[in-house]
């Protein structure tokens, strides 16, 4: 794509969607709502990527509600801040794993730390996610921004499913992003592993619209589990990804970027609501459900959620075989 045309496509974008998805945006549609007290007794959540950002506010709104919460991030620093911060404030109910889910053998490692203990989920926010700025591999010789922001979300909620440890009524919330609006479904852009093709901010776009074709097929291939799956983007809230990769988008809209109360609001409705939703594809944003594609050519791909299911389960088991 030439740099022109990067451009224009940058500027169409930012001026159809900068409005909504800014905390003006956010505040101009929180006065038509009612009032959200939301009663979480009696569930248990786990978060992931709960040590910052919308990850931090979710654990702290489900505490505060009532829930018991298991934090799940890979930084024990943080995650004994957010311990203390919440014994401070009276919270309990907490737990805290460390978890680097750019491995997946960690991954699989706290599935069965919490499966051995029959620890139960009510809620399973897939949150974790991270843009890099320039190439990362792992171990297990994946793409790390790929293994964050999407494999693990398939290892994780696949593997809680498969040990019983998502109750029938239970919630699993992917949390996406606005920039999925940019990109078609491609495989091919999921785990980029050369570093003159690997382009941050494109693979993180692939990532977000890759969970929401995911979520639409585990609607449909769980159907009978009575799990419910729903897809939110929290629209542009200053998370530390945007203030690490995105420098100049920060400067230019910090003043109306959404904090973490505003862009965690939908992920905690929905777990409060649990809405029924249409059959098709669609992703909720303010409490609403919109359009999965805000472009023509978006839709312009020969892959299905089940092509993209089958890709994850593929190089999920390759994962599998480098641990040994």
């Amino acid at each position: 794509m030439s740099q022109a045309r990067q451009i224009v496509g940058a500027l169409v974008f930012y001026g159809r969607f900068a409005a909504s998805f800014s905390q003006v945006g956010y505040l101009v549609r929180r006065l038509f709502w009612p009032t959200f007290r939301p009663n979480f007794h009696g569930q248990h959540w786990l978060v992931t990527g709960a040590s910052g950002g919308l990850g931090r506010q979710m654990v702290w709104a489900a505490l505060k509600g009532g829930a018991t919460v298991t934090a799940a991030a890979r930084s024990d620093i943080k995650l004994g801040e957010l311990a203390t911060a919440a014994a401070a404030e009276g919270l309990s109910g907490l737990e805290i794993e460390r978890c680097d889910f750019t491995s997946m053998n960690e991954t699989r490692q706290l599935i069965e730390r919490l499966s051995s203990r029959g620890r139960r989920i009510d809620v399973l926010m897939n949150n974790v996610g991270v843009m890099n700025d320039t190439l990362s591999m792992t171990a297990e010789n994946l793409e790390a921004s790929f293994a964050s922001n999407l494999l693990a979300h398939y290892v994780l909620t696949e593997g809680l499913i498969e040990r019983g440890a998502l109750r029938r009524d239970s919630a699993v919330i992917n949390i996406t992003s606005g920039g999925a609006y940019s990109v078609p479904l491609s495989t091919a852009l999921l785990n980029i592993t050369s570093p003159t093709q690997f382009n941050g901010v494109v693979a993180y776009a692939a990532h977000k619209r890759a969970q929401i074709a995911l979520t639409s097929f585990w609607r449909e291939r769980h159907r009978e589990t009575g799990v419910e799956f729903y897809v939110m983007h929290p629209g542009w809230a200053d998370t530390a990804g945007v203030q690490r990769s995105l420098p100049r988008f920060r400067k230019l809209f910090k003043p109306v970027l959404r904090d973490a109360r505003s862009g965690a609001d939908t992920a905690l409705w929905l777990a409060a609501h649990r809405p029924s939703q249409p059959s098709h594809e669609l992703v909720w944003f303010d409490r609403k459900i919109r359009a999965a594609h805000a472009f023509a050519y978006t839709r312009a791909t020969k892959e299905t959620p089940a092509d993209l299911a089958n890709y994850l389960a593929s190089i999920s088991r390759s994962s599998v075989r480098d641990d040994k």
